[in-house]
């Protein structure tokens, strides 16, 4: 298996007419795709997705992204001579649910998508993870295309396979692995995103930088404002991002050992979606991240693992781009250490019931700490509950 990734851009002098950057995805068994970053993908998917070898494509989106970009895109398939429909549920968090998962699936079915076909995931990381694993049980496995229109699905969960929804036990507890054909990521997009969804998705950017690339972050650190301004920097970020994930995803598909570092603030932040009811109007995926990057660091930094200003500079740093970093900014509050510790304990990577951490020597340095203590993360979380 090649580890080769390749990232190309061709200018022609005008911004409208500017070629994508490339990422590819080498994965073995005829299961390698591209992920092409730029403005504007939208429009012309329906040549790029009918390449694929298909009579049919199916839209997978939420109600808000399909007056978006619902009839563009199915506009653009059918103009290709793709068989084509829509599908919208319900934005939020709250889709991931084996009703909606259902729903979909039989929409799917009504509309005659078959083992040739594809289904097409266009929207933000909830739409991206429902579709993906609809398609990979339809059938027993038809193939899909990723469409992502947030920060969040751009730079991290269209890329990668993981598919899934939630159970009232956790966070994506019922899911499957299954790769994606292409990854179309129209930064463009993200011009219509509210402040608030930039900022949740640019916790996911950091993140790349903190796992394992300190230069990235110092990068972050000068060029945030261009990313969410939607200058250039935008489109580095997404395609910086993506090239790291896929890596990680080469060497690691099924999370058997290095992409579990791809969680590094999950374990928090998932305990902390969990307790608040999947409510987006609380908490959103990239805000629970935030505040689970800046609680990794303070546990690793009380754990002797990593210096102190280190963790500061990651607080820092999330909350100037406006994200939360404390526990105590959960809006309605999270409960008490206990409360978090039981919804930590149906976190993906437990193991025999112990707790594993995604924890830091510094930043770009984090690393997979298994078996740690339970009242030691519980006299953490006292403290940092009780923190002003």
């Amino acid at each position: 298996m090649t580890e080769t990734l390749t990232e190309t851009v061709t200018e022609t002098g005008a911004e409208a007419i500017r070629q994508p950057l490339t990422v590819h995805v080498p994965l073995d068994g005829g299961r390698d795709y591209d992920i092409l970053i730029g403005r504007g993908l939208l429009a012309g998917a329906g040549a790029r997705v009918a390449a694929l070898g298909a009579r049919a494509a199916v839209i997978v989106t939420d109600e808000t992204v399909a007056g978006l970009y619902g009839d563009r895109v199915r506009a653009s398939l059918e103009a290709a001579g793709l068989r084509s429909g829509v599908i919208a549920v319900a934005p939020g968090e709250a889709s991931k649910s084996y009703a909606t998962y259902a729903a979909v699936s039989d929409g799917l079915l009504a509309h005659r998508v078959e083992r040739n076909d594809l289904v097409v995931a266009l929207g933000g990381g909830v739409v991206g993870d429902l579709a993906g694993f609809a398609a990979a049980t339809l059938r027993r496995g038809v193939r899909f295309v990723q469409a992502p229109t947030t920060l969040l699905a751009q730079v991290d969960s269209s890329v990668g396979g993981k598919t899934g929804i939630n159970s009232p036990l956790g966070k994506n507890l019922i899911g499957a692995f299954h790769q994606p054909r292409l990854v179309l990521a129209d930064t463009a997009a993200l011009d219509t995103l509210t402040e608030r969804e930039m900022r949740a998705g640019y916790a996911e950017v950091a993140k790349y930088g903190l796992i394992g690339d300190a230069g990235f972050f110092a990068w972050c650190e000068a060029n945030w404002r261009g990313i969410f301004a939607g200058e250039a920097q935008r489109d580095e970020a997404v395609a910086i991002c993506c090239r790291a994930k896929a890596g990680v995803v080469v060497r690691d598909e099924r999370e058997d050992g290095e992409r579990a570092l791809l969680n590094l603030g999950h374990t928090f932040g998932h305990a902390l979606e969990r307790l608040t009811g999947y409510d987006s109007g609380r908490l959103v995926h990239g805000e629970g991240v935030a505040i689970g990057l800046a609680l990794a660091f303070r546990f690793s930094a009380r754990l002797g693992l990593c210096p102190g200003q280190e963790a500061g500079r990651v607080a820092n740093h999330l909350a100037l781009a406006g994200l939360p970093t404390r526990l105590q900014q959960v809006p309605g509050g999270c409960g008490g250490a206990e409360a978090i510790l039981d919804a930590m304990a149906q976190d993906k990577k437990v193991r025999d019931g112990a707790l594993t951490f995604i924890l830091a020597r510094g930043i770009g340095q984090s690393f997979i700490a298994p078996g740690i203590d339970r009242a030691e993360v519980r006299a953490f979380l006292d403290d940092e509950l009780r923190a002003e």
